[in-house]
């Protein structure tokens, strides 16, 4: 079997791994780096075209915002993915390619998007040639999945992003009765120092911040991923203001997480039971609260930014790298009394870590903009810690070789260097090509 690694590697961003068996060649994933400017996989696109899968973990673009190009150059072969992530996909790539409008992406290729998916069920074997593979529950957002690959007497397991504890939404990823001989990791929090606190005590900061802000007749602003992030964190705002911890404001949803949004109430039979309960049993729907107020239009964005009543705003994009939330920033980060709060991953090259790193100064089009609003970060991370990843490792019956990828360079080598002497472990570079 060989594996070559055209993005990802000793990064995080522009998932995209080439698998090739005696007779399938395959990509799992096919992403992009939402860096100042984009940057995109470096496969050559006579290699894509080439492809007999593309098999997609989830609906974040940095794992399949690639695809419009791929299908633009000529690929033509299956996609394979599970419904919710079909559904997401293709909300998510044609709201970035109306947003960046990037080269060489064709209106026929984006035609082609929805027609070339083929849908599978958690546990579902399916066959690629001499290649058997199957997707895995990984706990990550909504209807993302590790993918298993058999082929030529091996076993692979890529863990696109996992997490595997219970979160609001989701339950924890699969980890029971797994023999693999190889595996490609993710490390996005694997580093010495990423161990997270209780998840608890985490959102009890968080409200107590947001409760401030709001009696301070001030606004907060959370820029979140349109699909995962701002489900769960409206859902937890949602129930806090149920509960009185923090005061009942409009909750406002703009940009993809509206479309999300909806995607997910038809999906939730892949959420946790206590969510399918509360609809189906006690007539409580969770994603039609009182609290939300979706922002449709333009117009009803300014009336936002122009209302002086305290609210939350949960908008895209979760870095800062483009969508409504700029708006937000542009009209509201010079008032001091306003707060933004990140929940998630800032990748390196996007104004949410340049904020983070204490750059007051951002450049939105073509205009400086100062932030003089509070800047805070509380970690709701869908991806698994250093402890996670250990454990998951340990449990891993077979395992000869770890690949590990999609995380920071020093973050993967400590990640490295706390696994198994007894394994072959190695962090990859760009364009890096191995036999297994």
């Amino acid at each position: 079997m060989k594996i070559k690694f055209y993005g990802a590697a000793s990064e995080v961003g522009r998932s995209c791994i080439f698998i090739e068996s005696k007779e399938a060649k395959l990509l799992l994933d096919c992403g992009i780096k939402m860096a100042e400017p984009h940057e995109y996989p470096l496969i050559p696109d006579e290699v894509l075209a080439s492809i007999d899968a593309i098999i997609i973990s989830h609906a974040h673009l940095d794992h399949c915002g690639y695809l419009a190009h791929a299908l633009s150059i000529g690929y033509a072969g299956p996609i394979y993915s599970t419904k919710p992530t079909y559904e997401l996909v293709n909300i998510l790539v044609n709201d970035y390619i109306k947003i960046s409008n990037p080269e060489n992406i064709t209106k026929q290729g984006i035609a082609k998007l929805p027609k070339q998916f083929v849908l599978k069920e958690y546990h579902e074997s399916f066959k690629i040639k001499d290649v058997e593979a199957k997707l895995l529950p990984a706990g990550h957002v909504l209807g993302s999945s590790m993918i298993e690959i058999n082929a030529n007497g091996k076993k692979l397991l890529y863990t696109g992003d996992a997490n595997f504890r219970t979160t609001k939404l989701l339950d924890a990823g699969y980890s029971e009765n797994l023999n693999e001989n190889i595996l490609i990791t993710e490390s996005t929090y694997g580093g010495d120092e990423d161990m997270f606190p209780s998840e608890k005590i985490t959102l009890a900061d968080m409200a107590a911040s947001i409760s401030n802000t709001i009696k301070n007749n001030a606004k907060v602003i959370i820029p979140s991923f349109g699909v995962g992030r701002a489900q769960e964190v409206v859902l937890i705002l949602d129930d806090y203001m149920r509960s009185g911890l923090i005061p009942a404001v409009p909750i406002y949803m703009d940009g993809m997480v509206n479309k999300a949004m909806r995607i997910h109430r038809h999906n939730v039979i892949y959420c946790r039971d206590e969510l399918q309960k509360r609809i189906l049993m006690n007539d409580d729907d969770p994603f039609k609260s009182k609290n939300f107020v979706h922002v449709l239009s333009i117009k009803e964005r300014k009336k936002v930014i122009q209302d002086k009543s305290p609210c939350i705003i949960v908008t895209t994009s979760g870095m800062l790298s483009g969508g409504p939330v700029l708006k937000y920033l542009e009209q509201l980060g010079h008032n001091e009394t306003n707060k933004i709060i990140f929940v998630g991953y800032q990748a390196e090259g996007t104004r949410g870590r340049e904020l983070l790193d204490g750059k007051r100064t951002i450049l939105i089009g073509k205009k400086r903009v100062n932030i003089t609003m509070k800047i805070e970060k509380y970690h709701l991370s869908a991806h698994a810690d250093r402890q996670q990843l250990l454990h998951f490792i340990s449990k891993i019956n077979n395992l000869k070789y770890v690949f590990i990828v999609h995380g920071e360079k020093f973050k993967s080598e400590q990640l490295k260097n706390s696994i198994s002497k007894k394994l072959n472990v190695i962090v990859p570079s760009i364009l890096d090509e191995f036999s297994v």
